[in-house]
């Protein structure tokens, strides 16, 4: 395999990653909306807290995927 192939198969996986790393933060963003509005339909006194939660996860999916995509981007440019 010459480099001209590896580097063609790096950018392969790099966009396949990229990908799955974003169905898959779309995928947790939805079920945490979806957990937030189930809690609040229940408790509406507690859709402060709830919002609150709701929002660090989001975040915190958010940074991990935006990390991994930045991983996908270095791997694809070495």
């Amino acid at each position: 395999m010459d480099v001209t192939q590896f580097a063609d198969m790096a950018h392969l996986a790099a966009g396949l990653g990229a990908g799955i790393i974003l169905l898959g933060a779309g995928f947790g963003i939805g079920m945490i909306g979806k957990g937030a509005m189930d809690a609040m339909a229940r408790q509406p006194e507690a859709a402060g807290d709830v919002r609150t939660a709701m929002l660090i996860a989001a975040g915190l999916i958010e940074g991990a995927a935006f990390f991994a995509l930045v991983i996908c981007i270095i791997l694809a440019n070495t």
